[in-house]
């Protein structure tokens, strides 16, 4: 079993964006079923958790054992029952029933997606995952030079990521500044 650290391991955008916009924005309700797809440590997960509440779920998903780990650990900290971690590589199947999430967040991982050509294989997946009418949420990081975040060659502007993500039957719903760094772009599964 390969140990070695994906892409991007241990780095997190949480702490470069507005919440309370994201917290606004994201079409969230109690009992809802969440993804978040390459979670990292889980800052976004204990996020989305503690806006689906106790009734829902959220499965974090990374290859990343270590930051999982320390996930479980955080989340039995703050008593957040609801999150499933799950060790998998995105680019492959997850042990997610089909069409049974409400919600599946991406948060700066599709530009590393795209860099490695797994893009379009990740989203298809995602797609498979999502109810009818579910949302994807894509949050990357502006078009520009950093720090922080990673070279501005690899970023994913607004309209690349409209146009990958819509390219593959999504739907876009709205869009939204969350600070200086980043955005957040919503989409649709078609119902």
């Amino acid at each position: 079993m390969d140990q070695a650290k994906p892409k991007g391991a241990g780095k997190s955008s949480f702490e470069l964006i507005n919440t309370d916009i994201l917290k606004q924005i994201l079409p969230i309700h109690q009992g809802d079923v969440i993804l978040d797809l390459a979670c990292g440590k889980g800052r976004y997960s204990l996020f989305l958790s503690h806006l689906t509440g106790p009734a829902g779920l959220v499965y974090a998903v990374d290859l990343w054992e270590e930051g999982l780990q320390m996930l479980e650990e955080d989340a039995q900290k703050k008593e957040a029952t609801n999150i499933l971690t799950i060790r998998a590589d995105a680019t492959k199947e997850i042990d997610i029933e089909a069409y049974s999430l409400d919600l599946c967040l991406m948060a700066t991982v599709l530009h590393d997606f795209k860099e490695m050509d797994a893009d379009k294989t990740v989203l298809k997946q995602v797609l498979n995952l999502l109810k009818p009418g579910g949302c994807l949420a894509v949050i990357e990081f502006k078009k520009m030079d950093g720090p922080p975040g990673p070279p501005a060659h690899i970023r994913l502007a607004r309209e690349e990521t409209e146009r990958l993500v819509t390219g593959l039957g999504f739907k876009k719903i709205n869009a939204a500044d969350l600070g200086p760094y980043n955005y957040v772009a919503l989409f649709s599964s078609q119902e």
